[in-house]
């Protein structure tokens, strides 16, 4: 059973969000015509951002290393780099730019509990090295794709960004190191930044559907199922403190996590520094995203149960509130439904 907690922020983010709440939230809700790099951009949230920054008249390098994201991903329109966004050398021949917006990374929690001297080298030592690169090259502002997993397994829900931190995976710990790197940064005057701490990423456009590899995620492997490419949906525990004993997650369509990067870029023309949720502020657990997706689909496929996966907490639910005063931002496309029947849409596209 969910109860409450006595869960509190750190002085220093406590201290961050009195002197807002003191002077009041501005909000931007238009951005000034800029020049974005943005890391990762192979990948299903970075391509997807990148596309957005396009249509809105900006100019976006991208850069990926294709180790797990694809070159057909990068949008047309986009200058292609690819390499390590932890190349000093290579980012450094980009030249300035006005903002970077940084998703590459690891993001596998369970492969974190087995390999985490991988998930610290990728996640934390290359974010450094390009943090560093864009201070020597006196760029101004660093959107950082953060993630829900700093708070750790948490009881009292909704989580908002007052809420202590206490990740249960290196995959956690390494988003949680790099953004202390960045409050220390922004304190010692060297760069602004945001840090995005997003919840569950799902859905999809037809130009960029969720794609990976290994693939790790609830609704996509569904979608798998439902096409008979696997045999069956496996659902990691069902013996969580829930309703249902399944994992209570809040799921954010791509398409509105993508509005709320770019929103960050103006934002961090009025503020120094940003810690953000984004998620729906709606919980949905394994089973209820299962008969979502046999509801979509048409196919009442087979599901097993396993047992837990190592780093996962039993229920992750976002209060956006802040987001949404600080950035303006609004969600348009994250009503369950509409998040599954677009993922299913946009999986339908890539074929076999």
């Amino acid at each position: 059973m969910l109860h409450s907690t006595n869960d509190r922020a750190t002085p220093l983010l406590r201290q961050r969000c009195d002197h807002e709440r003191s002077r009041g939230f501005a909000m931007c809700r238009e951005v000034s015509v800029v020049k974005v790099l943005v890391t990762g951009a192979a990948g299903f949230i970075g391509s997807t951002t990148a596309e957005l920054l396009l249509s809105k008249g900006h100019e976006v390098v991208a850069v990926d290393n294709l180790a797990s994201g694809r070159a057909k991903n990068v949008p047309v329109g986009a200058t292609f780099v690819e390499g390590d966004c932890g190349d000093e050398e290579l980012i450094r021949s980009i030249g300035t730019v006005d903002a970077c917006v940084h998703f590459a990374a690891r993001i596998e929690p369970g492969e974190s509990m087995k390999y985490p001297e991988v998930f610290f080298a990728n996640n934390v030592a290359s974010t450094l090295r390009l943090l560093q690169t864009l201070i020597e090259l006196e760029v101004p502002r660093f959107v950082f794709s953060s993630s829900c997993a700093v708070y750790g397994d948490q009881t009292e829900m909704p989580i908002d960004e007052m809420r202590s931190i206490n990740p249960q995976s290196p995959y956690g710990q390494s988003k949680r190191m790099v953004e202390e790197a960045m409050s220390w940064l922004v304190s010692c005057g060297r760069v602004r930044t945001a840090s995005m701490r997003y919840f569950n990423a799902a859905g999809g456009t037809l130009s960029h559907p969720e794609r990976h590899d290994p693939e790790i995620h609830l609704i996509p492997i569904a979608l798998d199922a439902a096409a008979g490419r696997r045999s069956h949906l496996e659902i990691y525990g069902d013996d969580y403190p829930t309703p249902d004993g399944t994992c209570i997650r809040d799921y954010i369509h791509v398409s509105d996590l993508a509005e709320a990067h770019v929103l960050a870029i103006s934002a961090l023309e009025v503020h120094t520094e940003l810690v953000l949720n984004l998620g729906s502020g709606v919980g949905y657990s394994n089973r209820e995203i299962v008969a979502c997706v046999k509801e979509v689909t048409g196919v009442d496929f087979a599901v097993r149960f396993t047992g837990r996966r190592p780093g996962d907490p039993a229920a992750a639910v976002a209060s956006n509130d802040r987001a949404r005063d600080v950035l303006g931002w609004r969600l348009e496309h994250s009503e369950l439904e509409t998040i599954v029947r677009d993922a299913w849409i946009a999986y339908q596209s890539i074929g076999t």
